[in-house]
């Protein structure tokens, strides 16, 4: 369905003379991530075990590296495509890659438990059997033609979401 899209995007532009952009954004996860996504999943469990509210966070492979980048920062990209007198199409991403492990290592840091891995389990049920080990994407077209920079690092966008885990968690009932 992506490619379908991006396909259909610069078909419209060459064919109909659209404004159409197309933009190719990896990974961007942020604190309003549905907990399906496996940095929310993470996010939002080291909180609970934080707080006592949960045991331990379970997993599939912790291995696979992605380019993850803060949502916000790849709005402010689609932004400066559609403010281009040409419309093209753009990679948006980090080109950097973080492996699961280093997530969940670095989301326990961030709630204060240093010894992390007692409380992460791995499960076969969660491993999918046409993983792609390595996602990494190249943002230099983004860089060099919108002049766009991502401004939230990795450590960052992980601090981001588990702040907002505990607070989310540590909030009254109601007020979630």
């Amino acid at each position: 369905a992506k490619a379908y899209g991006h396909h259909v995007t610069v078909n419209y532009r060459e064919s109909y003379g659209m404004f159409a952009c197309s933009g190719i954004l990896f990974n961007h996860e942020s604190e309003r991530r549905g907990r399906e996504f496996v940095t929310r999943k993470i996010s939002h469990a080291v909180a609970r075990i934080k707080l006592g509210l949960q045991t331990e966070l379970v997993l599939g492979d912790l291995e696979p590296r992605r380019d993850w980048g803060y949502a916000g920062d790849y709005v402010k990209a689609m932004w400066l495509m559609l403010q281009q007198d040409e419309p093209d199409d753009y990679v948006v991403a980090t080109g950097e890659t973080y492996r699961v492990r280093e997530f969940a290592q670095l989301a326990f840091e961030v709630a204060g438990i240093e010894d992390w891995e007692r409380y992460v389990r791995q499960d076969p049920k969660f491993l999918r059997p046409a993983e792609v080990d390595l996602l990494v994407g190249d943002p230099s077209k983004a860089q060099d033609k919108l002049g766009w920079e991502r401004e939230v690092s990795f450590p960052d966008l992980v601090r981001k979401m588990v702040t907002h885990d505990l607070a989310m968690e540590s909030a009254p009932a109601a007020a979630r």
